[in-house]
């Protein structure tokens, strides 16, 4: 494992600044080529049947403010579904104290990240441990923290789960949290309940919080992934230390609802929500109306997961064993080694008009100065199947 320095501040401009290359970069595409989008992770698979009417019952509700805890109803139903989900039978959510939502997972995660500072007064010189890749709202929160960030690197041996244990005494002693995503993004591998339960383990030992996000939760292969709220049931000693993101926009295929909540820990969520009263934005309440209607129908879940499924049976026989040796078990991403991203990634575009991102672009140098992520392109399998065919065919044709 390679831990890396703090996440000085003009680490955003740094972070933004492969991308303005790329576009640079990105000249014409070959004539009679039609653009195809497998950049952007944004669902593009039809929105539910019910969210137009459901929207018109509660159109009154735009009238009125919306409470930072949300509706009884939301509360109610996230609770209940994470019980049925997940098997809660020790410590069952209670919608009262353990569930706030959010306007889309992403402010939430980045907002925890002061919810933990605010925990942590008496740590001078405070760390948030991020995984590397990492989604750029958990950097943000970290930096609009102050906190050092310290990434940990997991390759395809640990499953990407990274191990807490090698790191220092004197990081984990200043660690306030940990950002963990399950299904992991990009690489898709899943947390096992072991891989939870030791890692809430270091947490409540150590005192600090981990942030469980868990939005590609019900994009699955074969097995629903298990959840860190699941792990902390089977422990007995209820949600301490632990928080889980969820998010309609994947689930759902509602990127524009802007609708997901939290759960766990109901310390944090009490003084954390008199932060977010202040500072972060509500979820309307037709939106909320949508989430419940939503978390209460799983219909069309199942069938999003099978368009997902299908994608991918069509990259491993189109791309081939060489391009596409695994499948992941979730999420929504092909991670693949292709030497060199940036490279690939242009030759994508210009030969075959198809968009992807280089993977160093989403992680950063560790103490060694190598990007974990610099060999690999980042193909998000979003678009409809006919579409995902042709630009399965189009890489092949490029990078085969």
């Amino acid at each position: 494992m390679r831990t890396g320095a703090m996440l000085g501040t003009t680490s955003a401009r740094k972070a933004i600044s492969p991308f303005v290359r790329l576009n640079d970069r990105l000249a014409g595409i070959v004539p009679g080529l039609s653009p195809i989008n497998l950049g952007l992770g944004e669902p593009q698979h039809p929105i539910p049947s019910f969210v137009g009417p459901v929207l018109a019952e509660n159109l009154e509700s735009f009238g009125r403010y919306p409470a930072i805890r949300g509706t009884d109803e939301f509360r109610q139903t996230m609770a209940g579904w994470l019980d049925h989900r997940y098997g809660l039978t020790s410590t069952p959510v209670d919608p009262e104290r353990m569930v706030l939502p959010l306007n889309g997972s992403r402010e939430g995660l980045f907002f925890a990240a002061l919810g933990a500072r605010e925990r942590a007064t008496n740590i001078a010189r405070p760390v948030i441990l991020l995984p590397n890749p990492f989604y750029q709202a958990y950097a943000a929160g970290a930096e609009a923290a102050g906190a050092e960030v310290i990434l940990l690197e997991a390759g395809p041996e640990e499953r990407y789960q990274p191990d807490l244990s090698r790191l220092s005494d004197d990081i984990l002693a200043r660690t306030i949290a940990v950002y963990i995503a399950s299904p992991v993004a990009p690489q898709g591998s899943v947390a096992t309940l072991e891989d939870w339960t030791r890692l809430i383990s270091v947490a409540r030992q150590r005192d600090f919080m981990i942030f469980a996000d868990e939005c590609y939760s019900e994009i699955y292969r074969d097995e629903p992934p298990h959840g860190v709220l699941e792990a902390a049931d089977r422990l007995g000693e209820g949600f301490a230390n632990v928080l889980a993101f969820h998010s309609l926009s994947k689930r759902s295929n509602l990127p524009g609802l802007r609708c997901g909540f939290v759960a766990g820990d109901p310390q944090f969520i009490t003084g954390w929500t008199r932060l977010r009263n202040m500072a972060a934005p509500q979820v309307p309440g037709p939106i909320q109306a949508v989430g419940v209607a939503a978390y209460r129908d799983e219909a069309h879940v199942v069938e999003n997961r099978a368009l997902y499924n299908e994608k991918y049976r069509l990259a491993a026989e189109i791309l081939g064993p060489d391009l596409c040796p695994t499948v992941p078990e979730g999420g929504f991403f092909l991670w693949l080694d292709v030497g060199n991203g940036e490279e690939a990634a242009v030759r994508l575009w210009r030969e075959a008009g198809v968009r992807t991102i280089p993977g160093g672009y989403l992680s950063l140098p560790g103490a060694d100065g190598l990007n974990p992520g610099d060999g690999f392109i980042r193909v998000a399998m979003v678009q409809d199947i006919a579409t995902t065919k042709e630009a399965l065919t189009r890489m092949a044709r490029v990078l085969g």
